[in-house]
């Protein structure tokens, strides 16, 4: 019966909306063509005005702006809450399974604990309190609302030609290849080197990954560092079972560490790449003014956190490795006793190479990605299989993320133009928080007459607050994806950002006190 009521429900709502799409012009009018409004549209004198009025006056330009935003609100709240969804999931399905045993209908083929006729609300419960597929989700209400307000018309092109979707698709690219048996091998074997000086403890990988990991992100992309890293993480630290604190703060430190990590060349992160044509910012002067203060309080950080779980590591290096291999999505995640050939592993190591080189050029690196997949099957016997679900939940939430974020310029932009430096870069940690710091460097960038100080304190915000949340910084999904089996009740947010603030803290007055 309640299918059948939610069946009538959808049919009814099409109906109601078929005479509005129907009636949408296939060019679309004037207000259409400017959806959502430029900045420069809006007249009021706001040198004279207060940011209350200006986002006052907006609103009354285009109520719209107020819709959008509160949509955005809700999304973010219900990333907080997530782990609820997944909890009422669970208790649903446990219901499910006992009502099909008292029915003798309980039927198990795959030997998992869990009947093959599964609940259908427990599925719907599950993808609900999917981090991944939040932003998604509440797509589906913007694209009624927008629909409602403007036309079809302009929901299709907004969707379709005003919100670009290069990011996203170059993420669950570079993650697919990154998380590949030669690329994990290799980065391995280098941080093996590093851990070796600690004799392969715990400690040593952890303080290797946490380190090393993130500055390479500066060369082969954040994304790229965070999904190596994670893989890392899970296969040499999170599987001796560390206590839950110090989950959630190795956590927060790789989530800080990869945002500020990327900062030492002017290519690699995207809330630099964002600004760094615009404002004429090269290697040079990410080196000196950003990257060794990013691998100072990197340094700092870590050894922080050491020194307050010394205990708890102590007691992991006491333990033996478990058995056997971790496994990510289902699948090993990686197999020590195959040995892969050189040629193989710079093959792998080219295609990492191709997709940062073309990474604005979603052609010419989806192409190449294609040649990559043919050359995994052709040297099958070296490969795991090419995982493809954390990628795209990823690439889902990106694209999700970037659809409504593109909404929230109008109170984004004077926010940002109303502070002085020191608020400034405070304001860019905070609203970086809620939305991914690339957009509010992007609409820094947009600002006229920023000073270099300005600048500089934008950024500096923008990527110490990366770490946050997870829709703080584009790689954190991946990182949160490959992780999250290792927490009893997945990632909760509240927890990650207090295990996040204080290497935050960290980075902020590494940037606000050392020399440039």
């Amino acid at each position: 019966m309640k299918t059948k009521l939610l069946l009538w429900w959808v049919v009814m709502m099409w109906l109601a909306f078929l005479p509005r799409i129907s009636a949408a012009a296939p060019a679309g009018n004037a207000h259409e063509e400017a959806f959502p409004v430029p900045i420069e549209t809006y007249v009021v004198d706001e040198t004279n005005s207060t940011l209350w009025e200006i986002l006052r006056h907006r609103v009354e330009v285009e109520p719209f702006n107020l819709v959008a935003t509160i949509l955005f609100v809700l999304a973010v709240i219900h990333t907080f809450l997530t782990a609820r969804f997944r909890h009422w999931a669970h208790v649903i399905e446990q219901r499910h399974a006992e009502k099909l045993r008292r029915e003798g209908r309980f039927v198990d083929l795959n030997n998992d604990g869990e009947p093959d006729e599964v609940s259908f609300w427990g599925k719907i419960l599950h993808f609900f309190g999917e981090v991944e597929a939040v932003f998604g989700i509440w797509v589906i209400p913007l694209l009624v609302a927008i629909t409602w307000s403007e036309s079809w018309h302009t929901a299709e092109e907004y969707l379709n030609s005003r919100v670009s979707y290069t990011e996203p698709i170059f993420v669950v690219v570079i993650m697919a290849i990154a998380a590949s048996r030669p690329v994990l091998r290799l980065a391995e074997n280098a941080m093996a080197r590093v851990a070796a000086l600690g004799a392969g403890t715990p400690l040593a990988w952890w303080f290797s990954i946490l380190t090393v990991g993130p500055v390479l992100g500066s060369f082969i992309t954040e994304p790229a560092a965070m999904t190596i890293s994670a893989l890392l993480l899970l296969e040499n630290f999170y599987r001796y079972g560390p206590s839950e604190r110090l989950k959630y703060a190795t956590l927060g430190l790789l989530f800080v560490n990869v945002s500020v990590g990327g900062t030492l060349t002017h290519f690699a992160a995207p809330p630099v790449l964002m600004v760094a044509g615009a404002w004429g910012w090269d290697f040079m002067h990410m080196l000196t003014h950003f990257g060794w203060k990013a691998v100072v309080g990197i340094l700092a950080s870590n050894l922080l956190y050491y020194y307050v779980f010394r205990r708890e590591f102590a007691a992991l290096a006491a333990q033996r490795k478990p058995a056997g291999e971790a496994e990510l999505f289902g699948a090993p995640v990686d197999d020590h006793r195959v040995r892969i050939p050189v040629w193989v592993t710079i093959a792998h190591v080219f295609a990492l190479f191709w997709t940062v080189f073309t990474a604005h050029y979603t052609a010419l690196y989806m192409g190449g990605f294609l040649m990559f997949l043919a050359f995994t099957q052709a040297t099958a016997q070296f490969q795991s299989p090419i995982q493809f679900r954390g990628p795209i939940l990823v690439g889902f939430f990106l694209a999700g993320l970037v659809i409504h974020g593109t909404l929230q310029q109008w109170w984004i932009e004077p926010v940002l133009r109303s502070l002085d430096a020191l608020p400034l870069m405070l304001g860019a940690t905070v609203l970086t928080a809620f939305n991914d710091n690339a957009a509010i460097t992007y609409l820094a960038s947009l600002v006229p007459g920023f000073s270099e100080e300005m600048k500089y304190a934008v950024v500096a915000g923008a990527v110490a607050g990366g770490g946050l949340t997870v829709i703080a910084n584009a790689p954190n999904p991946a990182g949160q994806s490959i992780l999250s089996p290792s927490f009893k009740e997945g990632i909760a947010p509240g927890k990650l950002l207090v295990a996040a603030f204080v290497p935050t803290l960290i980075m902020g007055l590494a940037f606000l006190m050392l020399p440039s």
